[in-house]
């Protein structure tokens, strides 16, 4: 029997104060497996420094996805006592990282969505400096606060390289900070730059801003149309798989977006072994940033869609036949 009428009939329009929400899948499913064994330490560190340098028109969404008792426990304790954090899903079962990411993304608002792993420092001004791209460039699907030297090489850049060729500058441009991508390298334990790499990143310039060519994707910002272009069924891979490629990399480049980094370092890979760096950077680090950047988001702006597969071609000229000769051109001697 139901009685009355519901109230929230008379109130359908779903307002929001916040326009950026971070995302933050987490897979600790014990603290015995070497693996795993300073997972517990690693997220206290992502989360207290993400909480400590987001501004008020945030929110943060954490997925629990088939993770151990005491993870939990702590994942509680920070939604009990973090307003920002005002979702926390839990599953039993390890959901994959896609899926998990998207349980968050399809049901929320903001027309800003950082996705990130649990692995990550994020350093003071991450924010601020992403969302200025997405301002400045209000053509970017992706944007990242970790710029990579050789993320130009990705075939997801089509619609960047139409831009960069047609509307914007593409040049090389002095790494700011080397440090970030050696960090990088070493919490993935494997070399993936060499002294050219360390020295000079290709950048994409428009008259507003300008910012590095490429990212990676364990932590980026994006926009929400992004999502629109994403596949319609569940992702059946719980990680790589090319999981990660056909609901984030794909969507955005053949949604006509651009996909970008910061010029300068604001977040850092940590991996699944602390060190004492970290510890000291956090606390060096625990700054608080309650101002929003944006009084508003322009609104997106995406490519023609010839614009996709003229950068096709353009990556295949450029990038591929003619790299060598391109790049020296552009002030790139040495082999990169």
């Amino acid at each position: 029997m139901r009685v009355g009428s519901n109230p929230e009939k008379d109130n359908i329009k779903i307002d929001i104060e916040s326009y950026h929400r971070v995302v933050i899948p987490v897979y600790i499913p014990n603290l015995k497996e070497d693996y795993f064994k300073d997972g517990l330490v690693i997220l206290k560190m992502c989360l207290e420094s993400l909480i400590s340098t987001v501004h008020k028109k945030t929110r943060i969404s954490i997925i629990n996805n088939g993770c151990c008792d005491e993870v939990i426990d702590y994942l509680n304790q920070c939604y009990d006592n973090h307003v920002i954090i005002d979702q926390l899903l839990h599953s039993k079962i390890n959901l994959g990282k896609v899926n998990a990411l998207y349980s968050a993304i399809k049901s929320n608002l903001e027309p800003l969505i950082t996705i990130s792993d649990s692995d990550v420092m994020f350093l003071p001004l991450w924010q601020q400096k992403v969302e200025q791209i997405h301002a400045n460039f209000p053509e970017a699907g992706l944007v990242s606060p970790v710029p990579s030297s050789t993320a130009y090489r990705s075939p997801f850049n089509n619609s960047t390289l139409f831009y960069g060729f047609f509307k914007g500058r593409i040049k090389a441009t002095s790494v700011i900070e080397p440090d970030g991508m050696i960090k990088f390298q070493e919490s993935i334990g494997r070399v993936m730059y060499n002294a050219a790499h360390l020295e000079k990143y290709l950048t994409i310039s428009n008259k507003k801003s300008e910012a590095v060519i490429g990212s990676g994707h364990f932590i980026a910002t994006l926009k929400a149309e992004v999502f629109r272009h994403a596949p319609l069924a569940i992702c059946e891979a719980k990680i790589v798989g090319g999981s990660e490629n056909n609901y984030i990399d794909i969507p955005n480049d053949e949604g006509g977006f651009l996909r970008l980094s910061t010029k300068g370092n604001y977040a850092y890979h940590l991996g699944n072994k602390a060190e004492d760096w970290m510890q000291e950077t956090l606390n060096k680090n625990s700054l608080t940033f309650k101002k929003a950047t944006l009084t508003s988001l322009p609104k997106a702006v995406s490519i023609p869609k010839y614009g996709y597969f003229i950068g096709i071609v353009l990556r295949k000229i450029f990038l591929n036949k003619l790299k060598k000769s391109y790049l020296k051109r552009k002030g790139i001697k040495e082999q990169y």
